[in-house]
């Protein structure tokens, strides 16, 4: 499997992504970036010091300028290429991903990283086509730099909170940030560990979070909040010990941001149907656009919008300009104090529906597109969606089916008002692919 992805550079560390290709991969962002200014930055991976050495190596050899910032979740790594007024950068990390992965997020100019990016620097390390310079290097220290930049925008809250930070990169950093806002910190799984020893780096699995949902009924907080590997995802426990869902942790946002002016929200098209609604119910312009952080972010830029969201735990935010999940969850810790009710009584107030999970699918390469087509002809007669995969939009839900871009599978995601609008999606789904029955308990 490839290393190079629509939106970064990923694979199993010594497996499928080397030290050479660290080096290589340099060398071909350093061409692009000739005698720029690039800031480089690294998670706590046990693979981390390496890669970023060689890459390191390859940047300076390609006459790229380096400003390194250390240790640092990404957050702060974006945070540091506008403050430093950078003209790219490189982060070593395979955000989400479990402990044996790795890899780099690069930024290019002002907007994020597109698919044509990635399939020119894979070209350039196959061909070996690379500038020469001796770029110089420097270090920054920046976290200071980041709070204070936060605390402008920000106010302080008074909550009781559980940091799940699953030994991340945001372990030292958010627990000293939540205290200087005002907070009671309780602090779970908050120290530098790249092995991941307690729980998977991805807290969107919410079978990843039943500690953190235990220590906030324990500690009678207000709230609970996961990281994921590297910072930029957020994910949230109401006081009862609940997960909630990314959808409902995005309304909450976009009745704060669209209450008094209106704008427009971009929101991730696996996102539930509330997303739109809530939107529409604060005279906002919904946008969606297909899963994937530089998919969203570019049109979150593009259209000048106040908020973005995806149901994996990624918030962009327009004061800011990108993603940030120590941002995301220090504005909802101001938001619940600015309210004054509980997490679960703010969350109550949004409706549920029927959503499924991601349902994925064995399904050969050969056999995908095939099945696609029986979901655009099984859709003909509703709205179509092609952002990515197939989605059909019925008066009572919709469907999305995804071609997976990393094995040989599809993946299904269902949403409808009620369990008679679900099970008419499913029989409707079954009659146009009668091969998918059995496949899954829905089917």
């Amino acid at each position: 499997m490839s290393i190079y992805k629509e939106c970064d550079i990923r694979g199993i560390y010594e497996k499928e992504l080397s030290r050479d290709d660290a080096y290589y991969i340099g060398r071909a962002v350093g061409t692009i970036l000739f005698e720029k200014k690039v800031v480089l930055c690294g998670d706590i991976r046990v693979s981390t010091p390496v890669l970023k050495e060689q890459l390191k190596k390859g940047l300076l050899a390609s006459g790229a300028d380096i400003v390194d910032i250390g240790t640092m979740p990404t957050p702060v790594f974006y945070f540091a290429k506008q403050f430093l007024k950078a003209d790219g950068g490189v982060m070593v990390t395979a955000s989400h991903n479990p402990a044996e992965y790795n890899g780099f997020k690069i930024s290019i100019g002002e907007m994020p990283i597109s698919p044509d990016d990635i399939a020119n620097i894979e070209k350039a390390v196959s061909d070996k086509s690379f500038s020469n310079g001796r770029g110089r290097e420097e270090s920054a220290d920046i976290e200071e730099k980041y709070i204070e930049y936060v605390k402008n925008k920000i106010e302080a809250n008074s909550l009781k909170v559980v940091i799940d930070a699953g030994n991340g990169s945001a372990s030292l950093i958010a627990p000293k940030m939540f205290r200087e806002f005002g907070s009671d910190v309780v602090e779970l799984f908050c120290s530098y560990d790249g092995t991941f020893p307690n729980r998977d780096a991805n807290p969107s699995d919410h079978r990843n979070l039943l500690a953190l949902q235990n220590k906030v009924i324990e500690e009678k907080a207000d709230l609970g909040i996961a990281f994921d590997g590297d910072g930029d995802r957020v994910v949230f426990v109401d006081e009862q010990g609940k997960v909630a869902l990314g959808e409902k942790s995005l309304c909450i946002f976009i009745e704060h941001y669209l209450k008094n002016k209106p704008a427009s929200v971009v929101y991730d098209l696996k996102s539930s149907l509330i997303v739109k609604q809530r939107i529409e119910d604060f005279g906002g312009e919904p946008i969606m656009e297909r899963s994937g952080h530089a998919f969203i972010k570019n049109t979150f830029l593009k259209n000048g919008s106040v908020l973005a969201g995806e149901v994996s735990g990624h918030y962009f935010f327009g004061e800011l300009g990108h993603d940030d999940g120590i941002y995301a969850a220090l504005k909802m810790a101001e938001i619940i104090t600015k309210k004054k009710e509980s997490f679960s009584k703010t969350l109550g107030r949004i409706r549920n529906t029927l959503i499924s999970p991601d349902i994925r699918l064995h399904l050969e390469y050969s056999r995908r597109d095939a099945l696609l087509d029986k979901i655009k002809d099984m859709g003909k007669d509703y709205n179509l969606s092609f952002l990515d995969g197939v989605r059909v939009e019925y008066p009572f839900g919709w469907i999305l089916v995804r071609k997976s871009v990393t094995e040989e599978s599809i993946t299904i995601r269902i949403e409808a008002e009620d369990e008679k609008g679900r099970d008419e999606i499913i029989s409707k789904l079954l009659k146009a692919a009668p091969e998918l029955i059995g496949k899954h308990s829905l089917f």
